[in-house]
């Protein structure tokens, strides 16, 4: 039952409000993981060892000339980009033929044995392995230059080491570029030879096909000239073809897709690839008659006169839909008839000129392909004497500087590692994420109640009252207990929570046990009697009864007794320190009446104490315990069901309040108990209205007390005067 309450839109955003009261609820958590990690991060930086890294930046250009499989396998190339040629000299700086010249002339496996093995020095491979470890090869973004940096805990070694691998890797580059100098001059050289053998030839070749032509050389010129014009003629010929069969094929291809269409769906296709203003004029003149019909048929029923005029119109346009359709269809298969057309028409075009072109080529074709390759040839045999030209002079001349060093390396003072001062930052900032990360993540896990939004979202029934902690009796605390003005929010908005103004017995409900519904019926209770109404309060808990033990009263005779007619309801209902408030003990539960709460005499019982009090409250037990409770809220005007902050699943909200709606109970609200409003900001506003109503003069509160009393205090004396009946008989 909803009570008329519209639950407030769940929005699954947290607010920056509820970031916080998580924060603040694990902020323990949060502080043992940040403490845990920062402390972990320093200690582990302080202990780690110094190491000292320098470096070296060379430059380094690719070879003048490299072997290119263009001729032969051998011939040169020049200034030509490789996009892995970065890569490769950077492996080869890292390769067992660079750093074991750097071990032997360093002497690392004596030096590094003695320092880091047990005994005796290392075998060249274990010192190849450990120095890879010891160094990084990076090339400078946009520039030819490559920095070899080494790290060791000595840093003189460091500087020695960095130095001493670019040293050995120079050395390298140029004894490898004079030995390909070499062997690329002697593979030029035996290309051209080859090449001056072939160009030889061929004109040789076509001196004999020019003899057997018996045309001379300018004539077969003039008949390539006409061929090269018929070939562009073939070209511009079969790019139209290729265009018309393109229109022709998508032509087609609608036509097909429209011809497969039931009627209906072809009239909507036709408007979307081709509009037509009179197929969209007839079907907006077609919708109009079929609503006409429609609203005819249901105006003079089928046999109207109108109504077979209608009939008639709406045949005779869609007679004109066809007719106008077929007619579209017809345009467009004229129209793909014509493109095909066209498409026939330039294939002949087409093989005409390709019939033309071939006949003037048959008797030149051979004659062109070997004047072709003779140039071809003459081109090749001339770059080869270029190449062969420019490295011998390269030779003869002092070899190409490929690299230099441009910043030898120099012994750094400062160590690279540990970066004291970042690692501890990061370590705060991983422990800030881990405690934060850790807190949400058991946020999370917890699916307990926690706001007034997820509880209303939950049941849909509003949240009426927050009950702090540590609350007790009102009677004990007093009038001027801080807690009191919590249970007056309660009580006003119960006030006007009921629709009915003779609705006077409430049951107070749980989902389950010890969620604080009976202190919160007992206080309540208090509340209503403090505002001088006449309140019942009965302890209906028959299995596990607590509000005599608030009183300190005795539980011998009660409620059972009364129900079973062993007891007079005047004899069981005793008086209370409160003025204005009775109460009636659950008394002993008998074996035999374990169903007592679901009898005729239960009914009669609300009805009489209804009728002679102005509120009767009920203290029921957990809901999803026993039955009883579902009895007393199929039986009372009102329902309040009590949520204990943060200790039972969400589930068990949802489904005692599933319980309460199956029986026909009218929930009323919800009571969020036992909330700390001092540590949960999200509740900082009921703790601060709270404390600042206690905090004016005596005056003060009483004159707001008389507002409040105005605004929900008028029902109360309403009922009191209508609901008056004979007094009880009180007993001490």
């Amino acid at each position: 039952m909803n009570n008329g309450h519209t639950p407030p839109n769940s929005d699954s955003n947290l607010h920056f409000l509820d970031y916080w009261r998580i924060v603040r609820i694990r902020k323990w958590v949060i502080l043992a993981v940040f403490l845990l990690v920062v402390t972990t991060t320093t200690i582990f930086t302080l202990l780690w060892p110094k190491t000292y890294s320098s470096f070296v930046r060379v430059e380094v250009k690719k070879e003048a000339m490299l072997t290119d499989p263009l001729f032969g396998g051998g011939g040169p190339r020049f200034g030509m980009h490789d996009i892995y040629f970065m890569q490769t000299q950077f492996e080869k700086i890292q390769s067992k033929e660079i750093l074991y010249q750097v071990i032997e002339d360093l002497n690392l496996n004596v030096e590094w044995g003695r320092r880091y093995g047990n005994a005796g020095p290392f075998d060249t491979l274990t010192t190849f392995e450990f120095l890879q470890r010891k160094i990084h090869v990076e090339q400078l973004r946009n520039t030819d230059l490559i920095q070899i940096t080494a790290f060791s805990e000595d840093p003189a070694e460091a500087a020695d080491l960095a130095n001493k691998i670019a040293e050995i890797y120079r050395e390298h580059r140029i004894k490898d570029r004079e030995e390909d100098l070499e062997k690329g001059l002697v593979t030029l050289r035996q290309d051209r030879d080859a090449a001056q053998k072939e160009v030889d030839l061929l004109q040789q070749q076509i001196n004999d096909e020019i003899k057997r032509l018996g045309i001379s050389p300018t004539v077969i010129g003039q008949t390539a000239q006409i061929m090269d014009t018929q070939l562009e003629v073939l070209r511009q010929l079969e790019q139209k073809r290729i265009f018309a069969e393109g229109e022709y094929l998508e032509a087609n291809e609608k036509v097909k897709r429209l011809e497969e269409m039931e009627p209906k769906q072809l009239e909507y296709s036709l408007l979307t690839i081709q509009f037509d203003q009179g197929l969209s004029l007839l079907r907006s003149e077609r919708a109009t008659i079929e609503l006409e019909l429609v609203s005819k048929q249901s105006e003079f029923g089928e046999s109207h006169p109108s109504v077979a005029r209608s009939r008639q119109a709406l045949k005779e346009i869609n007679l004109q839909i066809e007719t106008q359709v077929a007619g579209i269809m017809s345009g467009l298969r004229t129209l793909r008839d014509l493109k095909k057309k066209n498409l026939d028409e330039l294939n002949k075009q087409a093989d005409a000129a390709r019939e033309q072109n071939k006949k003037l080529a048959t008797d030149s074709l051979a004659y062109r392909k070997l004047d072709e390759k003779l140039a071809k040839q003459k081109d090749q045999l001339r770059i080869l004497e270029v190449k062969i030209l420019q490295t011998d002079t390269d030779n003869k001349l002092q070899s190409q500087k490929v690299v230099w060093v441009t910043d030898p390396a120099e012994i750094s003072l400062e160590p690279v590692e540990p970066r004291v001062k970042l690692y501890i930052a990061l370590g705060v900032v991983a422990g800030l994420i881990a405690g934060f990360g850790l807190a949400f993540f058991i946020e999370y896990l917890d699916t307990s109640v926690k706001t007034i939004d997820e509880v209303e979202a939950a049941v849909s029934a509003p949240v009426l009252s927050v009950i702090p902690q540590n609350v007790s009796s009102l009677i004990a605390e007093g009038l001027d207990s801080p807690h009191a003005e919590a249970y007056r929010v309660l009580r006003t908005n119960i006030i006007f929570q009921r629709k009915n103004p003779d609705a006077n017995t409430l049951t107070v409900v749980s989902g389950g046990a010890g969620e604080g519904k009976s202190t919160t019926v007992f206080n309540l209770a208090v509340i209503f009697a403090q505002n001088d109404a006449r309140v019942l309060l009965i302890d209906s808990d028959l299995r596990r009864p607590s509000v005599h033990k608030i009183l300190g009263v005795s539980n011998s005779v009660g409620l059972t007794n009364v129900l079973l007619g062993t007891t007079k309801l005047e004899d069981a209902i005793q008086t209370t320190p409160q003025e204005g408030l009775d109460f009636l003990p659950s008394g002993k539960l008998p074996s035999s009446a374990m169903g007592i709460l679901n009898s005729p005499q239960m009914k009669a019982l609300k009805e009489e104490v209804g009728k002679r009090y102005d509120f009767v409250f009920f203290d029921a037990p957990p809901i999803m315990g026993v039955s009883d409770s579902s009895i007393l809220a199929s039986m009372m005007d009102m329902t309040l069901l009590v949520i204990q902050y943060r200790k039972y699943p969400q589930a068990m909200t949802v489904r005692a309040r599933q319980m309460v709606d199956k029986v026909g109970g009218n929930l009323t609200g919800v009571v969020m108990n036992n909330i700390s409003i001092s540590q949960d900001a999200y509740y900082y506003y009921y703790g601060g209205y709270h404390y600042s109503h206690y905090s004016m003069d005596e005056d003060q509160a009483e004159e707001q007390d008389k507002a409040s009393d105005k605004r929900g205090g008028g029902k109360d004396a309403k009922l009191k005067n209508e609901t008056a009946g004979p007094s009880l008989n009180r007993k001490y």
